[in-house]
C-alpha cells in the first residue's frame, strides 16, 4: 500500500471541492495531509528565503511540507480552478517548499512514484480546451510544477460545476460521477 501524502487548497470546509478531497481520502488506505487554509500556510516567500543558499536550512514549515512530501510514495493536489490556475495558498506553497537544493539546482528529492493533481472547476473540460486554458493548466502543474519530481503523473478536471445554478437534476448526476471518480483515485493509490 502506499502512502499518500495530500496538499488540499480551499477556504470552505463547505464546498464542492472538499467533498472531492473527502471522496478522494475515503479511498486511500494511508495519507497525510496538508490543509494550506486551515493551518494557515504563509504562501509569501521572505527575502531571506529567497536569498537562501541551496544547503542553508529551510524555515521550520517548509521543513515540515518537505518531509511529508519525502515520506510519501504517492502526491496528490486537490484545489478548485480559480482564474485558470490553482489558489495563490497553493502557488505560494510551490515558491516556498520547493527551494533549490531540495526540489531543483540540485534535486536532492527523491521522484516520488505517482503524483496526482485532481482540480475543480465551473467550466467543462471542453469549454477549458477551446480557449486553450486546459491545455496551459495541465502543462503547468505536470511539466512545470511537477516536472521530473514523479515518474507519473495526472491531471484530472472535474469540471461543470456552473451547472449547479442552472440545471440541479444536471449538475447531481454529474456531481455524484465526479464523486466516485475522486474516489477510484484514491483507491487507485492502493496498487504497489
Amino acid at each position: 500500500m502506499s502512502r499518500v501524502h495530500v496538499v488540499y487548497a480551499h477556504p470552505s470546509p463547505h464546498s464542492f471541492t472538499r467533498e472531492v478531497l473527502d471522496a478522494f481520502l475515503s479511498g486511500v488506505a494511508s495519507y497525510t495531509l496538508s490543509d494550506l487554509y486551515a493551518s494557515g500556510f504563509p504562501a509569501v516567500m521572505t527575502a531571506a528565503e529567497y536569498a537562501r543558499a541551496p544547503d542553508d536550512p529551510v524555515p521550520a514549515d517548509v521543513a515540515t511540507e518537505q518531509a511529508s512530501l519525502a515520506a510519501a510514495e504517492v502526491w496528490a493536489f486537490v484545489y478548485p480552478v480559480w482564474w485558470a490556475d490553482c489558489p495563490a495558498v497553493l502557488k505560494g506553497w510551490f515558491d516556498r517548499v520547493w527551494t533549490t537544493g531540495w526540489a531543483y539546482r540540485p534535486m536532492r528529492l527523491r521522484p516520488v512514484r505517482r503524483a496526482i493533481v485532481l482540480c475543480t472547476a465551473g467550466y467543462e473540460i471542453a469549454d477549458l480546451e477551446a480557449t486553450g486554458h486546459y491545455q496551459a493548466m495541465r502543462a503547468v502543474m505536470l511539466g512545470d510544477r511537477i516536472g521530473g519530481r514523479a515518474e507519473s503523473s495526472e491531471f484530472v478536471l472535474l469540471g461543470g460545476s456552473v451547472l449547479a445554478g442552472t440545471d440541479r437534476d444536471g449538475w447531481a448526476a454529474r456531481k455524484a460521477a465526479h464523486l466516485e471518480h475522486a474516489a477510484e483515485l484514491g483507491r487507485s493509490t492502493r496498487a504497489g
